[in-house]
């Protein structure tokens, strides 16, 4: 995979890490307008009742705004609902308790811009997977891009349709395997192998 062209988001989904690892190049695409019900600033994770959406709220303006412009919402405390909403997913897991530390901060700090806070955890996930993953980004806007392989569709969950191989999560039992999660998921579970297993997977 060569120049990938992709979206900054948040813990991003295990097909966005393929992506990511495979890549030979990376490009972030940076100037792009706002969009709601996207994985800028939500992710997906396995909790005791199954799938499960976490969602950052954001300070909405009244005209369009670029997504870099983004402000936080921080009236109400969503990052004690996330973190504890990860530790029932994933305290019984192999690594959560391996990585905990790494993360915690995140949920402890405030980040005023979403897309900061998309490429704060880009690197503390590089580091949980024990890789460097260098990269520029956008300085305007294309709606096309023939000259990258454009993975910006990635960032709608609707529209990804990538299927993972399965490995074991907490609740297997309960509901059996869950596809294409946050990368959480497959770092809490696998711990260093989860590159490997990034590594082996198709796009």
């Amino acid at each position: 995979m060569k120049n990938l062209l992709i979206y900054p988001t948040y813990f991003p989904s295990i097909s966005h890490y393929i992506a990511l690892v495979q890549a030979e190049e990376i490009t972030f695409e940076t100037e792009d307008t706002y969009q709601k019900q996207t994985n800028r600033n939500r992710m997906h994770i396995y909790s005791p009742n199954g799938l499960q959406m976490l969602n950052i709220p954001l300070k909405h303006s009244e005209n369009r705004q670029k997504f870099k412009d983004v402000k936080i919402e921080y009236a109400f405390d969503w990052q004690k609902i996330h973190f504890k909403s990860l530790e029932a997913a994933y305290r019984t897991s192999p690594f959560f308790e391996y990585f905990e530390d790494d993360f915690r901060p995140i949920f402890e700090k405030k980040t005023t811009f979403m897309l900061d806070l998309n490429f704060e955890i880009f690197e503390i996930v590089n580091q949980a997977l024990g890789i460097t993953l260098p990269y520029k980004k956008t300085t305007e806007y294309f709606h096309d891009a023939p000259d990258y392989n454009d993975f910006r569709s990635l960032v709608n969950g609707k529209k990804d349709t990538t299927q993972v191989e399965p490995y074991t999560q907490v609740f297997n039992d309960k509901h059996g395997f869950i596809n294409n999660l946050s990368i959480l998921d497959l770092l809490f579970n696998e711990g260093r192998y989860a590159l490997d297993y990034l590594k082996n997977q198709q796009l």
